[in-house]
């Protein structure tokens, strides 16, 4: 029988796998870039670009290091692409766009189509006995794939793109058309990849062109909301509320800096004002700002309560 140990739960350096959906025109790219900037800082990221080196037109704006995928966009491509981007060190890996390993040249698709045509070549009622076991070899290096993301220790960004899909229901007798409905789309936009995929990301996000880069919530987790305000779009602020919150920092809804404040304000007694210091940096880990905020407010009434009781003001 193994040893199977077990220790009170913490959060500490957790990576988070982010999906941005959309099409053209809805800010995938540039949302991705700025999330990975503010999750950075003063490190470059990992630029992994489909889509024709187009990542290049913000090199000015951005500090990243881009990486050329080229077809044939194979999930095994993917995987040696993001493991030697991982194995680098980066902090954030961008991929722009995960939508090609589906659906692009040499994707998944065309290789069950090339493997129906190495079973069957042109017998049709061959190819239809064959279809389900020329899956077999493309989902396996598929989902090998996607076991490799969720080992990297990186943040992942995955832009996807989107299409608008729709469907013929019955209400009222009457067959009606909608936008179709599924847990890994919204408002009948759906990401282009395998169905299974979207399940493994840890938030994932529509944008549409009508509002670039404001994330509509396909996936949110109660945990990660305070990380991503849905009335502003996606930026550098939101890439340091991930790197704080995955470095063991309270959330932005769990640490409130200005009642920690108003209590070191408020504290009567060096011996007071030095524990309520002590419980404003612990809470405050990993918020530099914060923390010099705090600092800041503590040495000033620090000062006030060693000052001489006749010394003018």
């Amino acid at each position: 029988m193994r040893n199977f140990q077990f220790r009170p739960a913490k959060r500490e350096t957790v990576n988070l796998i982010v999906g941005l959906a959309g099409g053209t025109g809805s800010g995938k790219t540039m949302s991705a870039l700025r999330l990975a900037a503010g999750i950075c800082g003063d490190k470059p990221f990992a630029m992994i670009d489909t889509e024709a080196r187009r990542a290049l037109h913000y090199a000015d704006s951005f500090r990243f290091d881009h990486g050329e995928m080229k077809a044939p966009f194979s999930p095994a491509a993917y995987t040696d692409a993001i493991t030697a981007a991982d194995a680098a060190g980066y902090p954030v890996i961008v991929v722009d766009s995960m939508s090609h390993v589906w659906a692009g040249d040499g994707g998944v698709l065309d290789w069950q189509e090339a493997e129906l045509d190495r079973m069957a070549g042109q017998d049709w009622v061959k190819r239809e006995a064959c279809k389900m076991a020329a899956w077999i070899k493309p989902k396996m290096a598929h989902k090998h794939m996607v076991q490799r993301l969720l080992q990297v220790r990186a943040h992942l960004i995955l832009c996807f793109r989107a299409e608008p899909k729709i469907e013929m229901i019955k209400e009222g007798g009457k067959m009606v058309i909608r936008p179709k409905e599924t847990l890994t789309g919204k408002d009948g936009w759906i990401p282009v990849s395998e169905k299974s995929l979207p399940f493994e990301l840890t938030a994932s996000f529509l944008l549409t062109a009508d509002a670039p880069g404001m994330p509509r919530p396909i996936k949110l987790n109660e945990q990660h909301r305070p990380l991503f305000p849905l009335d502003k779009p996606i930026n550098e602020e939101s890439g340091k509320r991930i790197a704080q919150w995955a470095a063991g920092a309270p959330g932005p809804a769990e640490f409130n800096e200005a009642e920690h404040i108003k209590v070191l304000d408020r504290s009567a007694t060096p011996d007071a004002l030095k524990s309520a210091f002590e419980i404003a940096w612990t809470a405050s880990k990993a918020m530099p700002d914060a923390r010099k905020r705090i600092k800041a407010a503590y040495d000033a009434r620090l000062a006030e309560l060693m000052r001489p009781v006749d010394e003018p003001l």
